[in-house]
C-alpha cells in the first residue's frame, strides 16, 4: 500500500472501550499502527501516557497531574528535562517496578540518581520502539539575566517510532531548526506557554515546516489553543486536536 494511503488508515481513531481510569479522569485517543493499537492518554500539562499492547510508556510524569497509585505501572519512563514540572522523582518511584526502564536527560539523571542518560541526537531502541532525542531549547525567550529558559544542550524532545508511525513529543522548546527539519511525523505534541516555550505563531511556523499529520498543542498554560487553530485555518494535511493539556 502506498505510504499516504497507509497513513490515512493509521490515523483513524478507534471506538473501543477505555479502561476505567481513562473513562473517569482523562481523555484518550487511539491510533492504529503497524505495531498494534497505540493509545495516548492526556494526563495534563507536559504529561502523557502511551500504551501499545501490554507495554506502558509514561512521559514526564508529575504528581500534581495525576494520582499515580491508580495508573498503570511503567515499562518505560521518558523524561525530557530536569524542571520540576517534568522531572518528579516521586512520580518516577511510584510508577516504577524493578524492571522499569528510565531514560532521561543528564540533569534529571543527576536528581534521580539512576537511568539511561540520552543527549541530543542519541538514538535508543526499546522493545521494538525507536527513540530519537531531539534538541529542545529556547531561541528567543530568556530570563531577566539573559539566560534562555531552556539552554541548548540540556533538554530533549523525543521521536518515538511505533512501527511506521512516528510520534514527536517536543518537551520545552521553541521552533528550532532541528524541529523544523523533522521528516515523516504522524503525530506531534508542541508546547505553547509563555514565556517558557512557544507562541502560537511559533507553533504554527514549526508545524508548517515539518507538517505532522496530527498536531496537539500541549503544555499550553494560559495560552488559548484557539489562537493556533485560527493561525492554521485552511492549512491542508495537518489536523489540530485540542485536549486538556494546560
Amino acid at each position: 500500500m502506498h505510504r499516504h494511503c497507509m497513513l490515512s488508515a493509521l490515523l483513524v481513531m478507534l471506538a473501543i472501550p477505555l479502561p476505567a481510569y481513562q473513562q473517569e479522569a482523562f481523555e484518550a485517543d487511539t491510533y492504529r499502527t503497524s505495531a498494534g493499537d497505540l493509545t495516548i492518554t492526556f494526563i495534563g500539562h507536559g504529561t502523557l501516557m502511551f500504551e501499545l499492547g501490554d507495554r506502558v510508556i509514561h512521559i514526564d510524569p508529575v504528581s500534581r497531574e495525576a494520582d499515580y497509585s491508580v495508573l498503570p505501572k511503567a515499562d518505560l519512563i521518558l523524561i525530557t528535562h530536569h524542571h520540576g514540572d517534568h522531572c518528579d522523582p516521586g512520580a518516577i518511584e511510584l510508577l516504577s517496578r524493578e524492571d522499569t526502564d528510565l531514560m532521561l536527560n543528564q540533569l534529571c539523571g543527576d536528581r534521580v540518581g539512576h537511568g539511561t542518560v540520552l543527549g541530543n541526537g542519541d538514538i535508543e531502541r526499546w522493545e521494538g520502539v525507536t527513540i530519537e532525542a531531539i534538541p529542545a531549547y529556547n531561541l528567543v525567550h530568556k530570563r531577566d539575566n539573559g539566560e534562555p529558559f531552556h539552554p541548548r544542550g540540556e533538554g530533549n524532545g523525543y521521536v518515538l517510532s511505533f512501527g511506521d508511525t512516528r510520534v514527536f513529543v517536543a518537551g520545552d522548546t521553541e521552533n528550532t531548526p532541528e524541529m523544523k527539519a523533522l521528516k515523516d511525523i504522524d503525530i506531534a505534541f508542541l508546547p505553547m506557554n509563555l514565556p517558557y516555550t512557544m507562541t502560537p505563531e511559533m507553533v504554527a511556523d514549526a508545524a508548517k515546516a515539518f507538517r505532522p499529520k496530527v498536531l496537539y498543542p500541549y503544555h499550553y498554560g494560559g495560552t488559548d489553543p484557539a489562537e493556533l487553530v485560527t493561525l492554521m485555518k485552511g492549512e491542508q494535511g495537518i489536523e489540530i486536536r485540542v485536549r486538556e493539556m494546560d
